[in-house]
């Protein structure tokens, strides 16, 4: 599989949804496989809230690989063979693309960084493909925040893939996640060693910002689930604590703890700030009268993947998506199905081989013009 990686700088201004203006700024992102002669084999794939650029293939001297390896590369669902996969770096994230902490040569922005919408983060991508020559994609893809994206771009864009396919996400982010958010927000504003965003970049290195660990771990209990909890851990007790110890630990509770603290050491608690904020505002039909106005605008075939007990985003809220494409006459646009799993929202990081099937299948169906 062909890999590359790049940054890409922009000097012209962004104007943002807030009517904040963004200049300049630059985008990191990640393709494999070849664009072919007339560019029309692209496939976008957006991240999630923690991810990155980097969804496959391993960078030299690395133990784990991309996030969404198992689906992208050469003979995978995701064929670099015969696709241009390409994946960028959000708008606010910390791995390359402007953010709070990344200012090219200034010095940091910090909390006078805009607020970023998902919207934002998909018009700058649009930026970047365009940049590349991909006037139309053959598909675009994404999980969770990704799929707000996915979402967004064919709202907003319908003419730019007749393929769209959202998975475990949602068209407006609801109270239960957003009160999540807000936990790990506290965690990090209230902490000292925050100082109101004016830490040194290296402060954490080490060390992770133990409100940002605290927060983190509220958050990851969203990614799974009750039954998938059950599964992993039981009741299982850490082999060297005490029993009665007041501190000692259930195994869950030592999975909580390295998680949260080991995830704080490498993602820059002013990122999440902003990323966290951008799904919180999240609602595809704020520029609209209503969902079916906003829905009106789909021209492509939208493929709608969900799991029975991600507690996240609900299948719920998917299958309105669904249901309100139904109501407006675009019933044979739209496809939603809910997957048969226990471990929660984030199994489509995970349960790759539960859903893979339906991916694979939106990718061989014939678009409007029979492509």
């Amino acid at each position: 599989m062909e890999l590359f990686t790049g940054i890409q700088k922009f000097n012209e201004p962004l104007y943002l949804e807030s009517g904040r203006i963004l200049e300049p700024y630059q985008l990191a992102y990640e393709s494999y496989g070849k664009l072919n002669a007339d560019k029309s084999n692209a496939i976008i794939v957006f991240h999630a809230l923690t991810g990155s650029h980097h969804a496959a293939g391993r960078y030299e001297n690395d133990t784990k690989s991309g996030w969404w390896d198992p689906l992208i590369g050469d003979e995978k669902v995701l064929d670099t063979t015969k696709y241009f996969v390409i994946c960028i770096n959000v708008l606010g994230s910390c791995f390359g693309s402007s953010s709070p902490m990344e200012n090219g040569d200034k010095e940091p922005l910090r909390l006078k960084f805009p607020v970023i919408t998902i919207s934002d983060m998909v018009k700058a991508q649009m930026r970047l493909l365009k940049h590349l020559g991909i006037q139309k994609a053959y598909a675009i893809i994404g999980g969770s925040m990704g799929g707000m994206q996915a979402l967004c771009m064919a709202i907003e864009y319908p003419n730019f893939s007749d393929r769209v396919i959202c998975i475990a996400s949602t068209y407006a982010t609801q109270p239960w996640a957003i009160a999540f958010n807000r936990l790990a927000m506290e965690g990090i504003i209230n902490d000292p060693r925050f100082k109101n965003g004016h830490y040194d970049t290296e402060d954490f290195a080490q060390e992770g910002l133990l409100g940002f660990a605290i927060g983190r771990m509220a958050g990851h209990i969203s990614f799974l689930s009750p039954i998938s909890m059950d599964k992993k851990f039981g009741r299982n007790y850490v082999e060297t604590d005490g029993l009665y110890e007041l501190f000692g630990r259930f195994q869950v509770e030592r999975y909580m703890q390295y998680n949260g603290n080991s995830f704080a050491k490498r993602f820059d608690p002013l990122s999440y700030l902003y990323i966290i904020k951008a799904m919180n505002i999240f609602d595809a039909t704020r520029n609209y009268d209503s969902l079916e106005d906003s829905l009106a605008h789909i021209q492509a075939k939208l493929t709608l993947i969900s799991f029975k007990e991600d507690k996240l985003f609900r299948p719920y809220e998917m299958k309105e998506i669904k249901d309100t494409m139904s109501n407006i006459g675009k019933s044979n646009l739209v496809s939603f199905v809910c997957i048969d799993s226990d471990y929660g929202h984030d199994a489509f990081l995970v349960e790759y081989d539960k859903f893979d099937f339906y991916i694979k299948k939106a990718l061989e169906e014939k678009a409007r013009d029979g492509k």
